[in-house]
């Protein structure tokens, strides 16, 4: 299905839920007590925060299909199902293009914010028991800091990879590595943000609305728009403060939306920012 056919016109912008998992609560939000954090982000009985794993779907106005990560896929169900994130409610990517009228093929592009598998999971399927690519035509944007950093990772980090996620991209030739900020085209640009990880992308789109910030894992749920509100997953928390400042100050000026990943509640929100204060207004759609 072409543009014309889906009435649009402009950079369009869709969010895909690919599907929930929990993550301990501490482990969310570092050291902020959970006194105050709770009041702003639910917890269960065992400390346990919903997380959600949301996919961006973008059309440009010159035609390319871009799919912003894709979430865990189901590759590595079997060697997660006894851990603490608990995985639920997945949804085939590949599904949710088709119910768009876009077939696997027709993706032009898949940007990574970061190889983490929570993130990456479905780029690729195992296809006679070997990993190949999901989008045999789109080019794979990752940045070339995460990548190098993917192959060796610090231990902080080496739980987060699965090489197979990623590799069979890398030997098709369809993996397009970044070192600096850059265009993927007129609507989209990719910046890059450390702290949770090296070499994250950002990517920004322009719609004819407002422009719509990926914001990734640098504000993985609209809570953490407080900038001391760093999680213990984040390998560089100074880092990622000051980062997060950067996003913030610039979203708020220009009133941006940021999409939240990993949010369960909030997609996506703009930003207010009162004195050094920031605060999330909820957009429940783009």
């Amino acid at each position: 299905m072409n543009r014309k056919d889906r009435g649009m016109t402009g950079t369009a912008v869709e969010l895909i839920n690919t599907g929930f998992f929990y993550a301990d609560g501490g482990s969310m939000f570092g050291a902020t007590p959970r006194q105050a954090w709770s009041r702003r982000y639910p917890a269960d009985g065992q400390n346990r925060c919903l997380l959600a794993m949301r996919a961006g779907l973008v059309i440009t106005g010159c035609g390319r299909i871009i799919l912003i990560d894709n979430g865990v896929g189901n590759k590595q169900l079997e060697k997660l199902k006894n851990t603490s994130y608990r995985f639920f409610d997945l949804t085939d990517i590949c599904e949710a293009l088709k119910e768009r009228g876009i077939t696997p093929g027709q993706v032009t592009d898949v940007v990574l914010t970061h190889l983490h598998f929570d993130h990456c999971g479905a780029t690729t399927r195992y296809e006679n028991g070997q990993p190949a690519p999901v989008f045999p035509e789109a080019t794979c944007w990752a940045s070339r800091s995460q990548w190098e950093n993917s192959l060796s990772p610090t231990p902080l980090e080496a739980d987060s990879y699965f090489t197979e996620n990623i590799d069979a991209v890398a030997q098709a030739g369809k993996l397009h590595l970044i070192d600096t900020d850059c265009n993927l085209c007129d609507d989209v640009r990719l910046r890059l943000y450390d702290g949770h990880t090296c070499g994250q992308i950002a990517p920004y789109v322009r719609t004819d609305d407002r422009t719509v910030v990926f914001a990734g894992d640098v504000i993985p749920v609209a809570p953490q728009v407080s900038p001391l509100w760093i999680s213990a997953y984040d390998t560089h928390p100074l880092t990622s403060y000051c980062e997060k400042l950067r996003m913030l100050d610039e979203a708020a000026a220009g009133n941006q939306a940021i999409v939240h990943y990993h949010d369960a509640y909030t997609p996506c929100s703009t930003v207010r920012k009162i004195n050094s204060f920031f605060k999330a207004d909820p957009l429940m759609s783009l």
